[in-house]
């Protein structure tokens, strides 16, 4: 069953994507779900839209400049340890 949000006045899709489905990536799928607001562009307070249910650990479709997350997790770790060497 799908879930509910309750617009605030100044929302826009891409921030309501990102605060219901996690990633404003997922924008697409909540204006499947909306058809009749797929207009709008700055909501005013009290639109009430439907937030399709979905399995985000699942989508693995990222833009390419964005990279892989495991990928930027695993350079901190060599610029931090190149850091330690430095101040031996």
């Amino acid at each position: 069953m799908a879930n509910t949000y309750t617009t605030i006045q100044g929302d826009t899709w891409d921030l309501i994507a990102y605060r219901t489905l996690g990633s404003e990536y997922l924008l697409p799928l909540l204006l499947e779900e909306n058809q009749k607001h797929r207009a709008t562009l700055i909501f005013s307070g009290g639109v009430v839209l439907t937030i399709p249910d979905i399995d985000t650990s699942e989508i693995t479709d990222r833009p390419d400049w964005l990279g892989d997350e495991d990928e930027d997790d695993e350079e901190t770790e060599d610029e931090e340890n190149e850091e330690d060497d430095d101040d031996l």
